[in-house]
Parts: structure tokens; sequence; C-alpha cells
């Protein structure tokens, strides 16, 4: 039984990843929770409220918080009515990052879908801040959808790596099982400026390649020093439908999510991204 965890703000950002998350996952069992956290709704208000003011206008939020969730929940099951699936709705007055990563912990979630952008749909922004903030605090994997990305299920998987990273089992199984379903081919891209491998890098390929063994794929190597341009044009070459990364502690997407330097580096996010954890969960 997959466990997937959907942050919504109610906007149509989040119902384009909500739609994606469904078809993606529309041959396995999942339950699917449904979170908004609202706290800063409630800490925001622009009023000075007496505390028993204050105490009404959070039951209130929280009132109007569980009466879209329920509509959303008739919507989402209009437009995939999928008996595998099954819909769970959650309220928390709680920040969205707090509020995932408790539950998160609680179900074991297996994969956290959510938008680039929310509400504010800053066109100019690859990532908004809300999604930034999950990818680094929260330690599960986190696919990032684009508003704009309305295309079918992947079918070109691009996974940059330089193999010094040791890999997860259970989320190379989540890619794995993803990529099977869908029947869709996995590229290893490995840019660097040497021709062989170190040992590790040796023991890291081995340990992916087991993992991965009944997927299609291919491992390409680029000589050169320029990650961010290499990836980019391969992206445009070959048509690639999905990115996956892993974040780790100094691992070159780190240096990005934790620098704040998405827009800067370059990278062109226009299709579904899928950020695996290295990190201590």
């Amino acid at each position: 039984m997959r466990k997937i965890l959907i942050p919504t703000d109610f906007s149509a950002n989040a119902l384009n990843a909500i739609k994606y998350g469904l078809e993606l996952f529309k041959y396995e069992h999942c339950e699917i929770y449904i979170l908004h956290a609202y706290a800063d709704e409630v800490y925001n208000t622009k009023n000075i409220l007496m505390r028993a003011d204050f105490d009404e206008f959070k039951l209130q939020v929280f009132r109007n918080s569980e009466e879209e969730l329920e509509k959303l929940k008739k919507e989402i099951l209009s437009f995939s009515p999928n008996p595998k699936h099954e819909i769970i709705t959650c309220s928390e007055f709680d920040s969205l990052v707090d509020a995932v990563n408790d539950l998160a912990d609680k179900e074991n979630i297996d994969i956290i879908i959510m938008g680039t952008r929310g509400r504010t749909n800053d066109r100019n922004l690859s990532f908004g801040s809300n999604t930034i903030h999950v990818v680094k605090y929260v330690k599960c994997p986190v696919l990032a959808v684009p508003s704009s990305f309305e295309k079918g299920t992947p079918t070109k998987i691009l996974f940059p790596t330089d193999y010094l990273l040791p890999y997860r089992r259970r989320e190379m199984k989540l890619l794995s099982t993803l990529a099977a379903s869908l029947v869709a081919k996995i590229t290893f891209l490995h840019v660097s400026k040497f021709e062989n491998l170190s040992y590790r890098q040796l023991d890291n390929k081995v340990f992916l390649e087991s993992c991965i063994e009944n997927n299609k794929t291919e491992s390409i190597t680029v000589t050169g020093e320029e990650l961010t341009s290499t990836i980019n044009s391969y992206i445009k070459a070959h048509q690639i439908d999905m990115l996956v990364m892993v974040n780790a502690r100094h691992s070159y997407l780190e240096s990005i999510l934790y620098n704040s330097t998405i827009e800067k580096i370059g990278l062109q996010l226009e299709f579904p991204f899928l950020i695996l954890q290295n990190l201590q969960r």
C-alpha cells in the first residue's frame, strides 16, 4: 500500500499537482492524504483581536478548512473515481513544513507531491518558498509539479548522478516501481572531468543498478565540469519529462536549495522534479 501526502492551499497549482499525482499512481493501491495547514492564515490576519475573538477566528478558519477539504475530496472523486485510492483529508493548525513533517513521520509517508508554486504563482520563480522549505526540512521524497505541466505520465526519466552518494533502497524502489508501472526508461547521467570511477563510485553504481535491474535503463557518462548546462542540454536534446535528483549533505542539489539559488543556477524545470532524500529521516 503506497502512502502519498499532498499538501493543498486550494489553489489551481495545488489541484494540478493532485491530478498529476493521482494519474501517476493510478495503478497502485494508495492511501492519499490531502493536507491543509492553516496556522499562517490565522496568525497573518491584519486585525488586532482580543483572545476570545482570536479563538473564534481560529475556529472559523478551521471550519472553512474542513469545508474546503470536503469540497475538494468530492471534486477529486469526480475526476478520479479510482477504487484503488483512499482519499483522507486533514486540517492542521500548524505551519506547512511542521504539519507535513509530522504527518510524514506519523503515517510513514512514501512520497510528498506538491505544486512548485502556491497561490502567489510568481511565474518568475521555478519554486515557491513552501516547496523549497518542504524539500529542505522534510526528510521524505518530494515530487514537485509545475503549474503549467499538464502532459501525461513520464516515459523518459533523467537521473543525474556522480555516484558518490550512497542510495536508500526504499527510495530507489519507489523510483523503480513507478518507472516500471509507466514503462518509462531511466537514464543515469554522469558528468565528470575524470574518465574512471573510484571504488566508492563503482560500489554505489553497482548498488544502484541492483535496485533498478528490472527497469529499462541506460547509463551515460559525459566528460566535463559544468553540470547544469549538461543537464539542460540533455533535457532539450532528448525530450525528458521527469528529472530525478538526490538531496544529501554537500550534494549539488543541497547547494542549490540551501543557498536559494535555484533560479540563478538555471535548471530548466518545466516538468515534474522528483527529489529523493539521502538525509536521516
